[in-house]
């Protein structure tokens, strides 16, 4: 209760007697002077906050420690306040029987037209923070994401090698992306916090929302994982290939829809970049999915110089080098937008993951110089190593991009800077 509350506290029983003070002019006199001399103070108090120096003496009490308080008389209520916070309910304006909104629809063409308004136009010489809040993503989502990719690139390369007719290697590639796949569920989950949650996400099914898909595609791909796996435990050709196919397929859909996920949100730099985020995802998750693979395959008695281990190796090089051309073409069409690609956490992470796809690359390219069938190995973990720093920078990135109040406002109106002319504006933000 604060000093002022003190001041309105009143008896129930004097109600009629501040009514007649009321009355008298001479009290009203002094109310009026009582109220300049307030106006005066809240003046000098605006004057000290603009020139640095502001008065923070509470009314009561000391800095940061709890007020004092005592009512006027005992039972005393405050004044113009109902008992039981009954006057913080919702306004009368949300009632069912408020008159405040008419029963005839609205006009599509002004909603349409306010809706125009509200994303053109320059914004405020200074934009006021924060915009908006950043995501709380920590490291379990750039884990989920990664390993996510990985299980959606070995369905990839199960589909590829049944189609060659390497039986053997389409079994392990079908086991590779079951065992990659393990980790998100619990990742997942531990990022909502409470198992429920990952369940009531299940509950209903909404096409256009990114996350709603992906709870169910992530489902979906486990099911069809474990059918095909057991079909081949079961000798069950013709069907593991068949439950493969579609897990390949629904794969698809597993690589990608982390990168739409951060596209459609209000981050600048992610929403920015959604033609190219699907891409990019997609490209580290064949990277991710094949080096897993053929490392597997590898472990598992595959000889040097086996078909599917030489273009698994081709597979890595060239999604890591669709990576790097991808994530350059999308650096230069984010304009000023790329600064937290360029500097902050986020470019950490980044730059981490581009010195090893190009130390990957060298090794890749040195291995016909003599550097050995080893050099293979390296180059797998390397580029695994890459596709991980790429998750975990672009969650980064957008988190600094969140902080950028200008940036946020542009993105609004299609725009990543002031002067971007009017051809490089979103075709569904012009005006």
């Amino acid at each position: 209760m604060s000093k002022t509350d003190d001041h309105h506290a009143v008896d129930p029983g004097a109600a009629g007697g501040v009514r007649d003070r009321d009355m008298d002019p001479a009290h009203r006199d002094a109310s009026a002077r009582n109220a300049e001399a307030s106006r005066a103070q809240e003046r000098e108090r605006g004057e000290a906050a603009r020139g640095g120096v502001r008065d923070m003496t509470p009314a009561l009490g000391t800095p940061g420690g709890p007020a004092g308080w005592r009512r006027a008389a005992a039972g005393a209520a405050v004044a113009l306040h109902q008992r039981a916070w009954r006057d913080a309910r919702w306004s009368d304006i949300f009632h069912r029987d408020s008159r405040y909104a008419g029963d005839a629809p609205a006009d599509p063409e002004r909603v349409a037209a306010a809706n125009r308004r509200g994303r053109g136009g320059e914004p405020p010489a200074q934009v006021q923070g924060p915009m908006m809040k950043a995501p709380v993503w920590t490291w379990e989502v750039p884990l989920y994401f990664w390993f996510g990719g990985m299980a959606a690139g070995a369905s990839f390369v199960g589909l590829a090698c049944d189609l060659a007719g390497d039986e053997r290697s389409a079994r392990i590639a079908r086991r590779v992306a079951l065992g990659a796949l393990m980790p998100s569920p619990p990742l997942l989950i531990m990022d909502l916090g409470r198992p429920e949650r990952f369940y009531n996400m299940l509950r209903i099914f909404k096409p256009r929302s990114p996350m709603s898909m992906g709870s169910w595609c992530l489902t979906a791909f486990g099911g069809l994982g474990a059918a095909a796996v057991g079909a081949d435990l079961l000798g069950r050709r013709r069907e593991a290939k068949a439950l493969g196919a579609a897990n390949a397929v629904v794969g698809g859909y597993l690589g990608s829809y982390t990168g739409v996920l951060l596209a459609s949100t209000a981050v600048p730099v992610w929403s920015r970049s959604k033609l190219l985020l699907g891409p990019i995802f997609v490209s580290t998750a064949t990277l991710t999915g094949a080096a897993a693979t053929r490392l597997v395959l590898v472990a598992t008695g595959t000889p040097y110089g086996h078909p599917t281990r030489q273009a698994l190796v081709r597979v890595e090089s060239g999604a890591m080098a669709a990576e790097l051309l991808l994530s350059e073409i999308n650096h230069h069409h984010l304009g000023r937008l790329a600064s937290v690609l360029e500097a902050g956490e986020g470019a950490r992470w980044f730059s981490r993951a581009k010195w090893l796809a190009r130390l990957g690359l060298a090794l890749r390219l040195g291995r016909r110089r003599g550097l050995g069938v080893w050099a293979d190995h390296v180059v797998g973990v390397i580029f695994m190593a890459a596709a991980l720093c790429f998750r975990f920078a672009w969650v980064r990135a957008g988190r600094s991009s969140a902080h950028d109040d200008e940036a946020v406002a542009l993105n609004h109106r299609g725009r990543a800077t002031r002067g971007e002319p009017e051809h490089e504006m979103e075709p569904d933000q012009r005006h």
